[in-house]
C-alpha cells in the first residue's frame, strides 16, 4: 500500500504546536489559520458548555489542544480573541465540578496564561479562582486554586507593593470570615493570610485583623488556624529568611565546571543565572532592614480582642474546644495580657481549677499562668494561685518531678510580680533547698537567688547573701511598689558619666603633680571631654558635696556601732533610772533610721540629677558614642563574670517575645534525670551525616568531591581506563633502551619541579 502523501496545510492544521510557533514568528500571514482555529475552539466550547459530560475523549483532547493554543497567541490577535477570558471564567463557573480534571486544569493554566501576558489584570482572576476555591468538591482543583492565588499575589507584590489589590482581597478574606461564622470557609482564608504573612507579601495591620476575626469564629478548626498565626506566623516568617539566606551560591565552582566541560547554551545559561542570584543577594544585604512587626504588636485594641477571645472560648461553658485547642487559645490570651501588660483579672480565678497535679498537661497551665502575670496585676489576684500550687505541688509527699515543676512555676510567676508572695510561704519554699533531690534543690535556690536581688526583705537574714544584707544596709535595695515603673533613659549613661568624672580627676592630679593651674589644663582638654570648666566645677562641687555628705552618715553610723557604747549602756553607766532611758534610746533609734532614709533618699537624687544633667545639658560627640559603646561591653562582660546588674529585667523581658511554655516549667526536673542510652546514641549522632552502609574514608571523600562538582585527578582517571587502551603504552615501554628511559626520568623530574605539565610560571 502507498503511504498517502500530507500536503503542507494539512500539517500545519494538524500539528497545533507547530502552528503556534509559526503564529508567534509571523502573526499576519497566519492570521486566516488562526481564524479557522478559533472558529473551531467555538464550535467545541459551546458543546461543553451546553453538556460538558456527554463530550467524547476524543473532543475532550481537541478541545483541549484548542484552549492552550488560543491563550498562547490571545495577545497577538485581540480583537478576534476579546471574549475568549470570559468564555473561560464561564466554563469554568459553570461546570467546574463535572469537567474533565485535565481539561479543567487547562482551563484554569489558561486564565494565569492570560494574566501574565496583560490580557486580564489580578483582580479578575482572583475573583473568579477564589469562589470556586471555597465552593469545589474536588481537592486536587482546590490545591490547584490555592497555588495559583498564592503565586499571583506574590507576583503583584514582587516589584512594589500593590495597595489596590491587597485591600480588595484582605476585604474579601474578611467578609468570607465574618459572613458565617460557623462555617469552614473561613479556614480558607486564614491559610491565604498566613502564607503571605509567611512570604512577607502581607505585613501590615490588615491581615492581622483578618485572623483577629478568624480567632472569634465559632468553627474550631478556623478558630485553630488563627490562634496559630498569632502564636507562631513571625517564627515561620524568620525561618523563611534564615532559609533564603542559607542559599548560597558558589560562583567560582559554577565557572570552574563551565570551563573544564564543553562549552554550551544552556551551561552559559547556568553560568548567567547563577550570576543574576549573586547579584541579588548582594542587594538584599545592602538593603535597609524593613521593619517587619510582630503579629501581635499590630492589633488595634489587644485589651477588647483578649476579653472576647477569653469569654468566647474558654469562660463559656457550652464551648466544646478539645483541650489541646483550649490551651491554645490560652497561651495566645495570656500573651496578649503580658505583652501589652492588659488586666482581666477573671482570668486569673479561672486558673485555680486546673491548677492541680492531676491535670492532664498541666505544665502547660502552669507556663500561661506565668505568661499571663506582669508587674500591673494586683498581687491580691495571683496570691491565691501562689498559695495553691504550692499546696498542691510542693510538699515533702510529692514527687521529685511535681515538686520542682511547682517551685519552678511560682518563681517564674514571682519573677513578673514580686508582690505575690507571703513571707512564711517563702521561708518554707527556701527551706526545700535542703531535699536530697537535685531538680528541687535547684527550682528552690532559683527562687532564693530571685528574691536576694527583689524582695530580700522578706528572706531571713542567713538566706539573704552578702550583697543583699549590705544593699539593704546602704539603701541601694529598695523594694518597688505596686505599679511603680523604671524612667527610661539611656542605656549605659552613667557609665560614661562615671568614666568623664574619672577622667577629669586624673587630669587635676596630673597638673597639680607638674605644677599647672587645673583650670587652663581643663580649658584645654574641653574638646577632650566634652564639658566646659566652669560647669564640671559647679557639677563636680554638687556631687562631691552630695556623696561627701551620704558617706559621712554612714560611717558615722558605723563608727558609732563599732566605736561607741550601745546608748543604753552609757546610760546605764551614768547611773540613770531604767525607765527615763528607754524613751530617748528609741527616739535616737528611729532618728537614725530616718537619717539613714534621708542620707539614701538624697545620694538617690544627686545621681539621678547628674545623670538626667549628662543626658539633657551635652552633646555626646562620636567619640563619646563610641566610648559608650566600649563601656557597654565592659559591663557585659562583667556580669557574665557574675557581677550584680540588671538580671532581673532581662529575666521578666526573657519571654515577652516566645513566651513561656512548658518546657520551661519542667527543665529543673531534667537536670537531675540520667539520659537513658537511646538518649545517648541520638545525641552522639545528632551532628552527624547519615550513612546507609559502611564505607571507607576515600569513598566518603570521593562521594563528597562529586557531590561538590570537582574532577578527578589523572591518576585516578588512569585506574579506570580501558586495559585494551594501555596494552599499546605498555609495550612501548617495555622496548624503550636505557637512554630513553634515562630522558623520561629527567623530563619527568624537570616537570615535577615547575608544577605539572601546565607549570606554574608565577
Amino acid at each position: 500500500m502507498v503511504k498517502r502523501k500530507v500536503a503542507a496545510l494539512e500539517k500545519v492544521e494538524a500539528d497545533l504546536v507547530n502552528l503556534q510557533y509559526k503564529i508567534r514568528r509571523d502573526p499576519k500571514s497566519y492570521a486566516q489559520e488562526f481564524y479557522d482555529q478559533w472558529l473551531a475552539y467555538d464550535a467545541q466550547r459551546q458543546i461543553f458548555v451546553s453538556s460538558p459530560t456527554t463530550a467524547s475523549s476524543e473532543d475532550v483532547t481537541k478541545f483541549h489542544d484548542l484552549v492552550d493554543l488560543v491563550a498562547h497567541v490571545a495577545d497577538l490577535y485581540p480583537d478576534v480573541t476579546a471574549a475568549y477570558p470570559d468564555h473561560l471564567k464561564e466554563l469554568l463557573n459553570q461546570h467546574h465540578a463535572v469537567l474533565n480534571p485535565e481539561l479543567r486544569e487547562k482551563v484554569v493554566g489558561s486564565l494565569v496564561l492570560l494574566r501574565r501576558k496583560d490580557v486580564i489584570d489580578s483582580a479578575s482572576l482572583l475573583t473568579t479562582l477564589f469562589p470556586i476555591l471555597i465552593s469545589t468538591p474536588s481537592k486536587t482543583l482546590r490545591s490547584l486554586l490555592y497555588t495559583k492565588i498564592i503565586s499571583e499575589l506574590r507576583e503583584a507584590n514582587s516589584k512594589t507593593t500593590n495597595h489596590r489589590l491587597n485591600r480588595t482581597i484582605q476585604t474579601v478574606l474578611h467578609n468570607l470570615v465574618t459572613s458565617d461564622r460557623t462555617s469552614t470557609k473561613g479556614m480558607w482564608a486564614a491559610r491565604i493570610t498566613r502564607e503571605l504573612w509567611r512570604r512577607q507579601v502581607w505585613t501590615d495591620a490588615k491581615p492581622c485583623e483578618v485572623m483577629k476575626e478568624a480567632c472569634l469564629s465559632d468553627n474550631e478548626k478556623v478558630v485553630v488556624g488563627g490562634v496559630r498565626f498569632f502564636l507562631g506566623g513571625d517564627k515561620e516568617r524568620e525561618e523563611v529568611q534564615d532559609e533564603s539566606s542559607d542559599e548560597e551560591i558558589d560562583l567560582k565552582k559554577v565557572k570552574h565546571i563551565g570551563g573544564i566541560n564543553k562549552k554550551t547554551k544552556k551551561r552559559k545559561q547556568a553560568y548567567e543565572k547563577a550570576l543574576h542570584k549573586v547579584k541579588k543577594q548582594d542587594r538584599k544585604k545592602n538593603a535597609p532592614h524593613p521593619l517587619n512587626f510582630s503579629a501581635l504588636h499590630l492589633l488595634h485594641d489587644p485589651q477588647g480582642f483578649a476579653e472576647q477571645l477569653f469569654q468566647k472560648h474558654l469562660q463559656n461553658t457550652k464551648n466544646r474546644f478539645s483541650l489541646d485547642n483550649k490551651l491554645l487559645v490560652l497561651q495566645l490570651v495570656t500573651r496578649l495580657v503580658g505583652l501589652h501588660q492588659l488586666t482581666i483579672i477573671s482570668l486569673y480565678s479561672w486558673f485555680a481549677r486546673y491548677l492541680t497535679p492531676k491535670q492532664p498537661q498541666v505544665t502547660s497551665f502552669l507556663a500561661s499562668l506565668a505568661q499571663g502575670t506582669h508587674n500591673l496585676v494586683p498581687p491580691d489576684a495571683i496570691e491565691p494561685l501562689v498559695v495553691k500550687i504550692a499546696n498542691e505541688f510542693v510538699s515533702e509527699a510529692s514527687a521529685a518531678e511535681v515538686a520542682s515543676a511547682g517551685i519552678n512555676a511560682i518563681r517564674e510567676v514571682c519573677v513578673r510580680q514580686p508582690l505575690c508572695m507571703t513571707e512564711t510561704l517563702l521561708q518554707d519554699l527556701v527551706m526545700y533547698q535542703r531535699s536530697k533531690d537535685k531538680a528541687v534543690v535547684m527550682a528552690a535556690k532559683g527562687l532564693q537567688s530571685l528574691y536576694r536581688e527583689q524582695y530580700p526583705e522578706l528572706l531571713q537574714k542567713k538566706y539573704r547573701g552578702k550583697e543583699a544584707s549590705m544593699g539593704l544596709k546602704s539603701g541601694a535595695v529598695k523594694q518597688r511598689r505596686f505599679g511603680e515603673q523604671e524612667v527610661g533613659g539611656i542605656e549605659g549613661i552613667e557609665l560614661l558619666e562615671q568614666y568623664k568624672e574619672e577622667l577629669k580627676k586624673k587630669r587635676v592630679e596630673q597638673a597639680l603633680a607638674n605644677g599647672e593651674d587645673p583650670d587652663t589644663v581643663m580649658q584645654d582638654g574641653e574638646d577632650d571631654d566634652g564639658f566646659k570648666s566652669d560647669e564640671w566645677e559647679l557639677g563636680s562641687s554638687d556631687s562631691d558635696d552630695d556623696d561627701s555628705e551620704g558617706w559621712i552618715n554612714v560611717s558615722d553610723s558605723e563608727d558609732e556601732a563599732d566605736t561607741k557604747p550601745a546608748p543604753k549602756r552609757l546610760k546605764k553607766s551614768a547611773g540613770d533610772d531604767e525607765d527615763d532611758e528607754e524613751t530617748p534610746d528609741l527616739v535616737d533609734a528611729s532618728q537614725q533610721i530616718q537619717d539613714e532614709a534621708a542620707a539614701a533618699e538624697a545620694a538617690e537624687a544627686a545621681e539621678a540629677l547628674r545623670i538626667s544633667k549628662l543626658a539633657t545639658t551635652t552633646l555626646l560627640t562620636p567619640a563619646d558614642l563610641q566610648k559608650l559603646q566600649e563601656l557597654r561591653r565592659e559591663a557585659q562582660i562583667d556580669k557574665a563574670l557574675g557581677s550584680r546588674s540588671k538580671r532581673v529585667q532581662e529575666m521578666i523581658a526573657r519571654h515577652i517575645d516566645e513566651g513561656v511554655t512548658a518546657d520551661d516549667i519542667e527543665l529543673p526536673a531534667q537536670l537531675g534525670k540520667k539520659a537513658t542510652k537511646e538518649e545517648r546514641v541520638a545525641k552522639a549522632k545528632e551532628g552527624k551525616p547519615d550513612r546507609e552502609e559502611h564505607k571507607s574514608t576515600q569513598a566518603i571523600r570521593k562521594a563528597k568531591k562529586e557531590a561538590e562538582g570537582k574532577s578527578t585527578t589523572n591518576k585516578e582517571k588512569a585506574r579506570k581506563k580501558n586495559l585494551m587502551m594501555t596494552l599499546g603504552k605498555a609495550k612501548a615501554k617495555n622496548k624503550r633502551s636505557l637512554v630513553e628511559t634515562k630522558k623520561t626520568l629527567r623530563a619527568h623530574i624537570s616537570r615535577s619541579k615547575k608544577g605539572g605539565r601546565r607549570g606554574n610560571f608565577s
